[in-house]
């Protein structure tokens, strides 16, 4: 009992000792942020969370579903339309992020073009970015007026450059937020031929990805003729009684099922066939 007694004692005396020392804070583990996150963001869509995304993908396919099945009558015929329609949301997603992707390729080189020539009219880097936000491209305004609140409500510059690499969420972006942020740390005199040099590089690839992009158009309307042409179709097929009667029995469902997945299989390949090489975010 004694021995018990000492210990708890003991073990009382270290907890106030330890108690009097104020421990560091562990860092936590940086967030990663999910796909639909990192689409959300790449679309410029700032008011959609992921889970309004998936939410109202699943409205929308629950709502073709009814819709499909009051007007056919058959239940498996409107299941598969209710899932091309719960994909609608994420392709109209997709395609904003895509065509905003395309949009800031085109712009890069102007935006270049003001930075480098506010910075030989003697602009430091931080008022230069922030000019851009009245002079630069229409479509790169907002974010650069942003960073201009960030800077001067609290005039650290690293971290409003990161704020508007976040914002902008775009790889050409990164590689110029990242350029800069090296010559604000350790100086140089060459940033206005290194800005001149990226804007000769932006228009010349921007100049290539859309020739690229012109005729891999054909491949995608193609892709996407080939899977709508057959469930039009069994939209046409679904007038008839005797054909949707078919439809609901157990070897129907069956034959939809196997159409939908060779349908969206056979999409999906022949867009990852003639895509392009998409430039990935490496320096976040």
């Amino acid at each position: 009992m004694s021995a018990a007694l000492g210990l708890a004692l003991g073990f009382g005396l270290y907890l106030v000792w330890w108690s009097c020392w104020e421990l560091p804070e562990r860092p936590g583990k940086p967030k990663r942020a999910g796909k639909l996150e990192q689409l959300l963001v790449a679309s410029g869509i700032s008011r959609v969370t992921p889970s309004a995304l998936v939410a109202s993908s699943a409205l929308l396919g629950l709502l073709v579903l009814l819709v499909a099945w009051m007007l056919t009558g058959s239940l498996p015929i409107g299941v598969c339309l209710g899932l091309f329609g719960s994909a609608v949301p994420v392709t109209a997603v997709r395609w904003q992020a895509q065509k905003r992707s395309a949009s800031l390729m085109e712009l890069w080189p102007d935006a270049v073009d003001h930075l480098r020539s506010a910075i030989r009219a003697g602009l430091s880097l931080p008022e230069a970015l922030i000019q851009l936000g009245e002079n630069g491209p229409e479509e790169l305004r907002a974010p650069f007026r942003e960073f201009g609140a960030d800077y001067r409500a609290g005039g650290q510059f690293d971290e409003a450059l990161s704020n508007l690499k976040e914002r902008l969420a775009d790889p050409v972006g990164d590689r110029i937020v990242e350029a800069l942020r090296i010559t604000r740390q350790v100086g140089g005199s060459d940033l206005g031929r290194l800005l001149g040099t990226l804007a000769e590089f932006l228009r010349e690839n921007a100049r290539t990805r859309s020739e690229l992009l012109a005729r891999q158009s054909w491949t995608v309307n193609a892709a996407r003729l080939a899977v709508a042409a057959p469930w039009g179709v069994v939209l046409l097929m679904a007038t008839r009684p005797e054909a949707v009667a078919a439809y609901n029995t157990a070897a129907g469902a069956a034959v939809l099922a196997a159409g939908m997945v060779i349908s969206v299989g056979c999409y999906r390949l022949m867009l990852r066939i003639g895509a392009l090489p998409a430039d990935a975010r490496v320096l976040r």
